[in-house]
C-alpha cells in the first residue's frame, strides 16, 4: 500500500505537492485555532481540557512535521530551478556558440 502511494507521489509535480501540504497545513492551522478558541471560551471540565489540550498538542506536532515537509520540498523546487536555469543558460551558450557566430562569420 505504502509503494502505491509513493508511486503516486512521483507523477506529482513538486510545485502541487508544495499546494497539497500547504493547504494541509492551513487546514491544521485553522482547527488549531478553533480548539484555541474553545479553550478560552467554554467553561471545561478538567477531562475535557486535558483531552482538548491532547489535541492541541497532536495538531501543533502536525504543523510542524508539515513544515519540516515544506522546508524540504522547497529545498527540492530550488534545486529544480537552478538546474533549469542551467540548462537555459548552456542551451543559450550552445545556440550562441553554434548558430551566432557562424552567420556573423
Amino acid at each position: 500500500m505504502a509503494k502505491l502511494k509513493d508511486k503516486r507521489r512521483e507523477k506529482i509535480s513538486v510545485a502541487s505537492e508544495i499546494d497539497r501540504l500547504e493547504e494541509r497545513r492551513a487546514r491544521c492551522q485553522d482547527n488549531l485555532e478553533r480548539a484555541e478558541f474553545r479553550s478560552r471560551r467554554e467553561k471545561l471540565s478538567d477531562r475535557d481540557r486535558l483531552d482538548l489540550e491532547d489535541e492541541m498538542t497532536i495538531i501543533n506536532e502536525r504543523v510542524l512535521k508539515l513544515d519540516k515537509e515544506l522546508e524540504a520540498l522547497r529545498g527540492d523546487n530550488r534545486m529544480n530551478m537552478l538546474l533549469s536555469v542551467a540548462l537555459l543558460v548552456v542551451s543559450a551558450l550552445f545556440y550562441f556558440v553554434f548558430f551566432y557566430n557562424e552567420t556573423g562569420s
